[in-house]
């Protein structure tokens, strides 16, 4: 079939009821651009819009067949990660990484819902850290779950964002993009950090209002734009202007 050889973003994360982030926000996002989905659910969630009522974790074995039959059936060309869930859901994951190098994987770090429901055990931060960041071409933290991936208080300004994000790139991941939307000030400045390069930054002005699942439409834009061979840099760019169009369209509440 043609479509088996079109290029694919496997999308592995929760499945989000009200539609509002999640594999929902995923799948239309990167439809958008063009590319097709395949899929590896690693939770359903019951929730609203307001509030996460139930978490049911996919078995860890079900996830890693979810991933192999998908890089099976398909052209994957990247690979976006979300809500994981667990540390063994974690391990699972990064066990079928090591087996595709070759295929760049865009982390959004998913630790907590806007409510505040946590929706990642405790201990799965250092499981993460050691075993998934090292095999992801990008990983794409808020400020909250930088200052929680690192064990510290929220950064105040740029240079601690700075500061906590060199600490994080030394767990492994090839990049960071740190995403500045809980910043405050009249501009939103994503910085793009590689542990060789000086910082790239990203800046546009700061959108009143508010939307749910703007990291799943970043994550899954860039992952997107990396499946038609974009650079890393020219996909970050093109999914901070896709977030910023649809915010204008949707985000003001």
């Amino acid at each position: 079939m043609a479509m088996r050889r079109e290029p694919h973003v496997l999308v592995v994360g929760g499945s989000d009821s009200s539609g509002g982030a999640g594999i929902a926000r995923d799948i239309e996002t990167i439809a958008s651009i063009g590319v097709r989905t395949c899929l590896a659910v690693t939770a359903l969630t019951v929730q609203t819009h307001d509030a996460v009522m139930e978490i049911h974790r996919s078995p860890p074995s079900l996830v890693a067949d979810q991933m192999r039959v998908a890089l099976q059936a398909n052209e994957v060309a990247a690979i976006k990660i979300g809500m994981l869930a667990s540390a063994d859901i974690i391990v699972a994951v990064a066990t079928v990484l090591r087996k595709c190098p070759q295929v760049p994987a865009v982390f959004d770090p998913v630790l907590a819902s806007t409510s505040g429901r946590a929706l990642l055990e405790a201990d799965a931060i250092a499981v993460m850290k050691r075993d998934l960041m090292p095999l992801c071409c990008l990983v794409t933290p808020n400020l909250p779950e930088l200052a929680l991936l690192i064990g510290s208080e929220l950064a105040m300004d740029e240079d601690g964002a700075l500061l906590q994000g060199q600490r994080l790139l030394a767990a492994g991941p090839q990049a960071l993009l740190i995403k500045g939307g809980h910043a405050s000030g009249p501009r939103s400045t994503d910085i793009l950090l590689h542990s060789d390069q000086e910082p790239i930054r990203f800046d546009a002005p700061r959108l009143a209002g508010s939307m749910r699942g703007t990291g799943c439409i970043l994550a899954s834009a860039i992952a997107a734009h990396l499946a038609k061979a974009k650079s890393l840099e020219d996909s970050v760019r093109e999914g901070k202007r896709l977030v910023f169009d649809t915010f204008q369209k949707n985000g003001a509440e």
